[in-house]
């Protein structure tokens, strides 16, 4: 049951990218802008270059969701001493975040950041987000779910931490709103393998949960995303950077704006291939004009005089199939030509005593 996410999103501005495609496709900046105002907009450009329909990233405000003793999850960063000092350095001001949302527009992205805290929440919904989007270390947070809800904005669950008692406590709380809801399946692994990807949840959750589903993937790779588009997936979110040399701990989960062109392109190739079912029978006869290109006619093998009763050693199959078709040849042994042929010549119904029939 493929589920049209894509028309809640109507208030906000249209993607030129998207065309018909079912799939919203969404490119995750995460922490890879590293703080950097500036950078921030270049991958504002770089996914609207790419094909994408929305860009996500994330607000942290590192006094609302940390502590100073948060522990690392990877030390990757040689100049901030605690993970509550990077938090505090991917912070962006309420202004730069408007500037952001204002280049969004512009661009005909879909504006989208997961907030971490209810601060991020009430700052997010003055810059104005297309939807919510909770992280998956958020979605038991019952508060901030129903926050997100008062705003009657369309709502994006990530699973990647989550049981399915958990899913389905979430689930049930949006639903309670009766807010278009979307559930991903993803898999907290950075990159994640692909015996780890779950595809198999798709389905399921989709059956489960009577809604919209997606994937949320950090395989660093184009791979998954095909395949789950051959799943009819409403949503999906993949992690981007500038290059494979660009710093942070995200790098290696995502993809490069090159690969996401490509793979944005093949899911909308997908697209058009799942929704037009080829009858072969009506095939046959759009392609009735190659096939006397392609297929074999009965043809003289040797000069053959008036009046031969024609034998097995007689006859041939070649191009162009104009003439008398190939899987005729059995029929014609035993009758007689009305006139000469060449070698290599049609044989035609008009040729023989007896009439052959040629259709």
């Amino acid at each position: 049951m493929a589920i049209n996410f894509r028309e809640h999103f109507n208030s906000a501005p249209s993607s030129e990218n998207s065309g018909i495609g079912g799939c919203l496709m969404i490119g995750e900046v995460a922490q890879a802008h590293d703080g950097s105002l500036g950078m921030a907009h270049a991958f504002i450009d770089a996914i609207a270059d790419a094909g994408a329909d929305a860009i996500k990233f994330q607000t942290h405000i590192a006094a609302a969701e940390s502590t100073p003793d948060e522990p690392w999850r990877v030390k990757f960063s040689p100049q901030d001493r605690t993970r509550y000092d990077y938090w505090k350095r991917m912070e962006f001001t309420e202004a730069q975040w408007h500037g952001l949302k204002q280049h969004a527009d512009e661009r005909r992205l879909l504006f989208l950041s997961s907030p971490f805290s209810m601060e991020a929440v009430e700052l997010l919904d003055r810059v104005g987000v297309a939807a919510w989007k909770v992280a998956s270390g958020e979605v038991s947070n019952t508060e901030m779910l129903e926050r997100m809800a008062a705003t009657k904005l369309p709502m994006l669950l990530s699973t990647g931490m989550s049981s399915l008692s958990e899913i389905d406590g979430a689930v049930q709380q949006v639903k309670s709103h009766q807010l278009p809801l979307a559930v991903l399946q993803c898999t907290t692994a950075y990159p994640c393998p692909p015996e780890k990807t779950g595809l198999n949840l798709i389905p399921f959750f989709r059956e489960r949960y009577n809604c919209a589903v997606g994937l949320s993937d950090h395989s660093g790779t184009i791979y998954p995303g095909l395949a789950a588009a051959t799943l009819g997936i409403e949503v999906l979110e993949i992690h981007v950077t500038l290059s494979r040399e660009m710093f942070g701990p995200d790098v290696v989960a995502s993809v490069t704006t090159t690969e996401l062109r490509q793979m944005i392109e093949g899911i909308r190739f997908i697209e058009k291939m799942m929704t037009n079912p080829v009858d072969k029978n009506s095939f046959a006869d759009e392609a009735a004009p190659l096939r006397g290109m392609f297929t074999k006619s009965v043809v003289a093998r040797i000069d053959l005089p008036a009046g031969t009763t024609l034998c097995k050693e007689h006859l041939i199959v070649k191009k162009p199939g104009t003439g008398i078709p190939s899987a005729q040849l059995p029929a014609l042994i035993g009758l007689r030509l009305k006139r000469s042929l060449r070698a290599d010549e049609l044989l035609r119904k008009e040729d023989l005593e007896d009439r052959v029939d040629a259709s």
